[in-house]
């Protein structure tokens, strides 16, 4: 299992995504305000997703009033649903005529004061959120992804899945069995390509956790140390695109230092 941090991966601006199409899972959080303003700044067409319309259509004008002409469409939709899941992705593909990417940013967090408070009901939550979402993203994109060459099939996890704290076991086991299911959709990918190489690349983005203007706000004495800026985030998200698609697949991108 190789592993890379994630310098070189990081954009800088000039269109670097231009004619890509790309769609963004669990669009309407602040990391995916911060991934749809920069897929736009950078030129692709994007295509986000969630499941509160409210919230999804706020980051979609945000995205769109800020880079004016791009394309930056909102769809609700279930992703713990494989039928509705598998209809957005043939509905993005049909309209475009391909997908090069899909961003899976849909989060969750649980957690106890220690291991043996553990309430079993978070697995539940945590399993549909963080996993379920990922099985049925992947499941439903591969095809096109492999069809458009050089996708990409980005997963944002955290270090507790390499280094699982008491307090957080339903956390921490979720994040690890998502990223052994990415690792897998790797796997495929690299099968698919033989000798040619892979034609899309599956990778985790390894944060210890994310910090936004907001919470920056909220707090404003707090040092937030080891979090990695959404911004910082979007610009590697984007920035996985420049490198070959075989040096990005099966790879996890280190934003915090490695446990």
């Amino acid at each position: 299992m190789t592993e890379t941090t994630a310098r070189g991966y990081q954009g800088n601006g000039g269109g670097k995504l231009e004619g890509r199409v790309i769609a963004v899972a669990g669009a309407a959080g602040p990391a995916g305000r911060a991934v749809l303003l920069r897929l736009a700044e950078e030129g692709a067409e994007v295509m986000a997703a969630d499941a509160d319309a409210e919230r999804l259509a706020e980051a979609v004008d945000a995205a769109r009033f800020a880079h004016g002409g791009a394309t930056v469409t909102g769809d609700t939709v279930d992703l713990l649903d494989l039928d509705a899941t598998r209809a957005w992705a043939a509905r993005t593909e049909k309209e475009f005529g391909r997908i090069d990417g899909l961003v899976h940013l849909v989060g969750g967090w649980r957690g106890a004061a220690t291991f043996a408070e553990t309430d079993l009901a978070d697995w539940d939550t945590l399993h549909d959120l963080l996993i379920r979402t990922v099985q049925h993203t992947s499941l439903a994109f591969q095809g096109a992804l492999e069809r458009g060459g050089n996708g990409r099939f980005l997963l944002v996890s955290a270090i507790g899945a390499s280094k699982p704290s008491a307090g957080m076991a339903p956390y921490a086991a979720a994040k690890a069995a998502a990223e052994a299911w990415t690792l897998a959709l790797g796997d495929a990918f690299r099968k698919a390509g033989g000798d040619a190489g892979p034609p899309a690349a599956a990778a985790i983005l390894v944060v210890k956790a994310l910090v936004d203007d907001q919470m920056r706000a909220a707090r404003p004495n707090a040092k937030f140390a080891g979090f990695t800026d959404v911004r910082e985030l979007a610009g590697t998200i984007a920035g996985s695109w420049t490198e070959p698609t075989e040096e990005v697949n099966g790879k996890r991108l280190w934003l915090t230092p490695r446990p």
